[in-house]
């Protein structure tokens, strides 16, 4: 029996629905971990739109899946053991829930768990452009611990379709668990001889 790690995906009502369901899709062909997923109604109204996706077809992608609103769950408790909390894409309400500790549902309690455990803790904020709450409410995320992870595609890779943009966000918020998958991001290695 393999001690498989723990990581919790959350998806809310920002756009950018693809970044939560490629980690889930990745992580899926992976034996050494175990993904738990909550996602919000609002999330779930912008999987729709965007990936044509239902919530059925999502929850077959994570191990375990958990009500939004099921605080009784494993997940919102530090004494259950977990890599930390990814939540991509994260809304500007979840993140200013999460920047004032405002736990009022699983996405907000998990995150809150995560962090006071010091356990990593990633935000893939969609919004621009950013008012002062929003910069506030990253700077008060940031000084708990948590990862504010922008999905900001870096150009020196040249990529040539969202769907790359996409897998070198999620490569490199992966990485930072440990998860490296050859082919997702492309690190930059210098100019070496061309600079």
């Amino acid at each position: 029996m393999i001690n498989r790690k723990r990581l919790v995906i959350a998806l809310t009502g920002a756009t950018g629905a693809i970044y939560g369901v490629r980690m889930l899709q990745i992580l899926k062909d992976l034996p050494e971990w175990e993904t738990h997923l909550v996602i919000s109604a609002a999330g779930l109204v912008n999987l729709k739109y965007e990936l044509d996706m239902d919530r059925m077809a999502l929850h077959q992608l994570a191990d375990v899946t958990h009500g939004i609103n099921d605080i009784a769950s494993c997940i919102a408790s530090g004494s259950f053991k977990t890599e930390g909390v990814v939540v991509a894409p994260c809304s500007m309400k979840t993140l200013a829930a999460i920047a004032h500790g405002f736990g009022d549902n699983l996405i907000s309690r998990a995150a809150d768990v995560a962090l006071k455990e010091r356990r990593k803790t990633v935000l893939v904020p969609r919004e621009t452009p950013l008012n002062l709450a929003h910069i506030r409410n990253m700077a008060a995320v940031t000084e708990m611990g948590g990862i504010i992870f922008p999905p900001m595609p870096a150009f020196y890779n040249k990529s040539d379709s969202v769907k790359a943009m996409v897998d070198e966000g999620v490569g490199r918020i992966l990485d930072m668990y440990g998860v490296t998958i050859d082919g997702l991001f492309k690190p930059w290695a210098g100019l070496g001889s061309e600079g």
